[in-house]
């Protein structure tokens, strides 16, 4: 009887902080439905910016769609943001799978010189924010013509250093006297990386690609720092420009911005857990 109970209050402490943090999922939900009445008596304290408290209702009285179908259906805009998005997202992934893949092939391979050296390098360039970057960046983009353009978010996303360390990780856990064998029977370096490397540190490939797309799925600084024309903005830039006003579109947006997010964590929850614990590991 105390085991029950015991195992009853665990759950219940652990389902408390579940609960909270779900609440901001919640709220995006309930607010979408909420009909613009309703919405502007929650939002009115703070759109008169009194000192009153706003009120929310989890469970709208008169529930509706109509902020969905506005969106989805009267402003083209959105769908211009929503496709830069993936269109952005999904040139990143494929260039990282290009570039940043062979590369982690060859520092788990290749005993050449000073690859310690450079892969050090490598995690320190990981390991820096955006901020200190973003001026040395901006040169450079600007001297090779790309600023305002997506190719400026695009192309320093390919060549960062987080996948390689990563995938680098999957492809040291394959076991050499494999590779050496490979090798006697004949298979070239390209067979070996495509035939044993690949299938064999899919793991690794595919926790990078799921952390890849919750990271450059709601880029805000650099297409902040790099974008002008609002027409190549992503679909993060887009939410913080609807005004108070299209509160109801806004937590629409939220939720359809959400989507793919949470979709690609639920497919890929089982390589997002490697991709972690691989990035705890020490070399």
């Amino acid at each position: 009887m105390n085991k029950k109970m015991n195992k009853a209050a665990v759950k219940a402490l652990l389902l408390l902080p579940g609960l909270f943090f779900c609440a901001p999922v919640l709220f995006l939900l309930s607010g979408s439905i909420l009909s613009r009445q309703e919405l502007r008596e929650s939002l009115l304290p703070l759109m008169a910016d009194t000192d009153q408290l706003i009120t929310w209702r989890f469970f709208p009285m008169y529930p509706t769609f109509a902020h969905y179908g506005k969106l989805l259906f009267q402003t083209p805009q959105f769908f211009v943001v929503f496709w830069n998005s993936m269109k952005i997202t999904v040139c990143i992934l494929l260039g990282q799978l290009l570039i940043g893949v062979p590369a982690a092939w060859a520092f788990a391979v290749y005993p050449f010189r000073f690859r310690k050296v450079l892969f050090t390098l490598y995690i320190v360039l990981m390991l820096m924010p955006f901020q200190v970057t973003m001026l040395s960046s901006y040169l450079v983009l600007d001297g090779l013509g790309l600023m305002n353009t997506q190719e400026a978010i695009i192309l320093p996303a390919v060549f960062s250093t987080y996948p390689v360390f990563l995938v680098y990780r999957g492809f040291c856990s394959l076991p050499k006297g494999l590779i050496e064998a490979a090798r006697i029977d004949g298979a070239g370096e390209w067979m070996i990386f495509a035939k044993l490397g690949l299938p064999l540190a899919s793991g690794g490939i595919l926790s990078a690609m799921v952390l890849g797309f919750l990271e450059y799925w709601s880029l805000i600084e650099q297409p902040l720092a790099f974008l002008e024309d609002q027409t190549l903005w992503p679909l993060s830039l887009y939410l913080p420009e609807i005004s108070l006003e299209q509160a109801g579109y806004s937590f629409v947006a939220a939720v359809i911005t959400l989507i793919p997010a949470v979709f690609v964590f639920l497919a890929g929850r089982e390589y997002l857990e490697q991709g972690i614990a691989a990035s705890g590991m020490k070399e």
